[in-house]
């Protein structure tokens, strides 16, 4: 508190006008002594200058009362000590032209410095009543003597109502442990920060973020405590919202548990319950064509051929659908992968199954990301697959894995010449059960984009696909950088 006021004291006020009304504050205190001498009064010279010193230091500063200081002296000493009308001292006239000096430079750091206080106290007043906070000035028992403009706003007294009353009984306190704890806190180690609700004047409550800071005198007795009080109901109401709908997230996420639970278990009895009629009714068709063939004619060896290919495509689809199960709940493990290794390996695998077909093929070289291997390559698999498929009426087919960059980020693709799909259908592409193509002519069920779709997803990651009628189609994915 003493440097801000030591730095006040000797800011300058106001300069020439300081030194001005210094000037002319000790030529008023000297015409008066002038007019007392002429009345016969010999002894107010002392008083009369100490007083407007003390007026020039308080009003105008230190710079400006050190000068009244100077003209002083040389007046008491030309006009008042003996012999008269000379700055010449001696005897016991130096030593009462000496008190003076001490006197006057005295009148002049106390009265200077007294302003410096005061204009620093009002200083800190506006600068506190300037901030939205609520601060209050008590006694340690709660009774108000500051009331700052922040208060006003946030509970509706104003400083006339509040100054004098009880803090604790005007806003209604509500504490969140025992007020006597508090203040046994607050003794011991002078701070002390909690959550409050308070009522304001029309009745509303208000939580607020509130702490106590104690101030003690020379004898180390509680003096002061200065509240500073800030609005945080809006956050409170925030932090309630959010917490509900946690709790809905959370009973919403049990919700789809249980229901993932009930799908897993309705898709082990697809697995096991329609396999066994599969395999019937493959097997009973497949019987009755080796030993009734002879007595069938060629329309009903026809429906047969029909029934065991439907069998083996739902069998297909059960499988599909079991796979795309278990993409879902699969437990993650990520780690950095080689795409491109990978890549490679699948194309081998399909030139092996495909001997007969002349397929030209680019991987480009290191392409890593990060993610779970055996997941990412199920992705490569039904991409590539897909991209072996559709390029089988093309002449020249063309299949490329690479990568490119795009706003800091790398975006995988597989490329083909295919027979590509018409983009107003596309929205049709990564859903279940959905094909462009029929059946006839290009085999499938329509699963592998839809797992391609999952995987991607639960990696973090976005995948399209672009294409045009007989001139191909481009998938591009997005992953997690390696590192």
């Amino acid at each position: 508190m003493l440097v801000h006021w030591e730095r006040s004291l000797y800011e300058p006020r106001a300069t020439l006008r300081g030194y001005g009304v210094s000037i002319l504050c000790v030529a008023t205190a000297s015409g008066l002594w002038f007019v007392a001498h002429g009345l016969g009064l010999r002894d107010v010279a002392f008083p009369l200058l100490c007083l407007a010193i003390a007026a020039v230091s308080w009003s105008q500063g230190l710079g400006p009362g050190a000068l009244a200081v100077l003209l002083s002296t040389a007046f008491y000493d030309y006009f008042t000590t003996q012999p008269l009308y000379s700055f010449w001292l001696h005897g016991p006239e130096l030593l009462r032209f000496f008190l003076f000096v001490l006197a006057a430079v005295l009148v002049a750091y106390f009265a200077a410095l007294q302003r410096a206080e005061l204009d620093w106290r009002t200083e800190q007043v506006r600068l506190l009543d300037q901030t939205h906070d609520a601060i209050i000035f008590r006694s340690f028992d709660g009774v108000i003597s500051y009331w700052n403009r922040g208060a006003q706003e946030m509970y509706g007294w104003t400083a006339q109502q509040a100054i004098g009353r009880s803090s604790h009984e005007l806003l209604q306190a509500v504490f969140p442990v025992p007020l006597d704890d508090i203040n046994e806190r607050l003794k011991h180690t002078g701070l002390w920060e909690g959550e409050l609700t308070h009522t304001r004047a029309g009745g509303t409550l208000v939580t607020s973020a509130s702490r106590w800071s104690l101030r003690r005198d020379e004898r180390d007795k509680p003096l002061i405590v200065m509240e500073t009080n800030n609005d945080i109901s809006d956050r409170k109401q925030h932090e309630q919202e959010i917490a509900t709908l946690n709790a809905a997230l959370g009973a919403r996420a049990a919700e789809l548990q249980a229901a993932n639970k009930e799908l897993e278990s309705f898709a082990y009895s697809v697995s096991h319950d329609l396999r066994a009629p599969l395999r019937g009714i493959d097997g009973f068709t497949q019987a009755l064509m080796e030993d009734y063939g002879e007595k069938l004619d060629e329309r009903a060896l026809d429906y047969c051929k029909r029934v065991r290919k439907a069998a083996t495509r739902m069998g297909q689809l059960i499988d599909d659908l079991l796979v795309l199960s278990r993409i879902t709940r699969a437990e993650m493990r990520l780690e950095n992968v080689d795409l491109s290794a990978l890549a490679t390996d699948i194309v081998a695998l399909l030139r092996e199954r495909d001997p007969h077909r002349h397929v030209h093929t680019h991987v480009q070289a290191g392409l890593l990301a990060r993610g779970d291997v055996g997941l990412l390559r199920i992705v490569l698999e039904n991409l590539l697959d897909n991209a072996w498929k559709y390029t089988k009426n093309t002449q020249e087919p063309d299949i490329e894995v690479g990568a490119r960059w795009e706003n800091n980020r790398q975006i995988f693709f597989v490329r083909d010449n295919g027979a590509g799909f018409d983009m107003a259908f596309a929205g049709k592409l990564f859903a279940p059960f959905q094909r462009l193509h029929s059946s006839q002519e290009y085999a499938g069920t329509g699963i592998g984009l839809a797992t391609v779709q999952r995987i991607i997803a639960r990696h973090g990651g976005r995948v399209s696909a672009s294409a045009q009628v007989d001139k191909g189609a481009v998938f591009e994915f997005t992953l997690p950088s390696h590192r």
